[in-house]
């Protein structure tokens, strides 16, 4: 069992790197869109983005099952023309994860652009700087430690996701078992030395970010 609880890791350390890869390219420029572009509903859409932080695992991945499943109309085009299943597999576990982390990325990342003082970048512009440079040489810069941040922390949460997770990947060791999914499983056999091993290994991990995290937005993690 010891080395079935190191493959649960390693499975979901994948998971949450890939979840925490497709947030950087999805999250960060949605909050960058909200935070500085007039956008009519733009607070509607704000709430609408952040309603996975609230809503239960468990209806999110029912949601992904019906819309990724073989009747699912995402999932019957995957079918269909690129002969792809997402269900049951690794690739479906990291849409749950991301889906399920997106807020945690997307909220700091909009605050952290927001706190960015507009000045800097008029000056700038004053000087003849393209946006494409403002943006990378002084908004971004300024920025970043709110966006880590937020990456760190979806990258936590992603680690120790389940509900969603189970309801789309399920429980296949070696597969898409992931660590919170072998936990449950040992509980679940009366193997208690697999899952205090387990346990053990994704608190210090959560414990080690959520401490770079405080570290690097100095104690104000949430905004």
């Amino acid at each position: 069992m010891m080395n079935f609880s190191w493959d649960a890791l390693f499975l979901s350390l994948k998971v949450a790197g890939c979840s925490v890869f497709l947030n950087l390219f999805i999250a960060v420029p949605i909050g960058f869109l909200l935070a500085r572009k007039k956008i009519i509903g733009r607070e509607f859409l704000d709430t609408l983005l952040t309603l996975p932080m609230v809503m239960p695992p468990t209806v999110l991945g029912y949601y992904l099952l019906v819309l990724l499943g073989r009747h699912g109309w995402v999932g019957q085009v995957l079918q269909k023309y690129f002969d792809i299943n997402l269900i049951f597999t690794w690739q479906g576990a990291v849409i749950a994860a991301t889906i399920v982390t997106f807020p945690l990325v997307f909220k700091p990342t909009r605050t952290a652009f927001e706190t960015v003082n507009p000045c800097y970048e008029q000056a700038a512009s004053v000087l003849g700087i393209s946006d494409l440079s403002i943006f990378f040489r002084i908004i971004l810069p300024l920025a970043w430690r709110g966006i880590f941040a937020g990456l760190l922390l979806s990258f936590a949460r992603a680690l120790g996701e389940f509900g969603a997770t189970l309801m789309v990947a399920g429980s296949i060791p070696g597969k898409t078992e992931t660590l919170s999914i072998a936990i449950y499983e040992a509980v679940q056999e009366g193997n208690d030395h697999a899952a205090n091993i387990a346990v053990i290994i994704l608190s210090i991990v959560c414990i080690l970010v959520l401490f770079i995290a405080k570290k690097l937005t100095g104690h104000k993690i949430f905004y």
